[in-house]
């Protein structure tokens, strides 16, 4: 069981890792280890999120969201594939903290009488600089 916030845990059987090489630098080790991790977790199928979290997790996860709807993480960061294993874990738990958490509405707002002033007043000063850039009639 992993714990994510008071209300959301998920099962360990949710995920599901897959051990991948690590591209980049790393000489011969890079071409024999498979040290990075590939973490899926079907965020849609999931029983442990609720309706809104699972909404706003599929709008954070982007580009790492699959058609089907599985998040896909992939860690490579380190060297051992342990820690790898944590640093994956770790950004989905805090991919679903951020999702846990609904966002402020914005609350709108009106320009103050005197911005509206000074706004108006602007455009009056740039309309006379440019009313004076203007070619004068030539006498007939």
């Amino acid at each position: 069981m992993i714990r994510i916030s008071d209300r959301i845990s998920i099962e360990e059987g949710e995920l599901e890792e897959s051990f991948i090489r690590a591209s980049g630098p790393g000489g011969q080790n890079v071409n024999k280890l498979a040290s990075a991790v590939q973490l899926r977790f079907d965020v849609r199928q999931s029983p442990s999120l609720a309706d809104d979290v699972r909404a706003r997790l599929e709008r954070l996860a982007g580009k790492r969201l699959t058609r089907d709807g599985v998040l896909v993480i992939t860690a490579q960061r380190h060297r051992t594939q342990e820690r790898n294993r944590q640093d994956a874990r770790e950004r989905l738990i805090e991919l679903i903290r951020q999702a846990a958490v609904p966002p402020v509405p914005r609350r709108p707002t009106r320009p103050t009488k005197a911005s509206r002033e000074r706004r108006i007043e602007t455009k009056k000063r740039r309309s006379r600089i440019k009313g004076l850039r203007r070619a004068k009639p030539l006498p007939d």
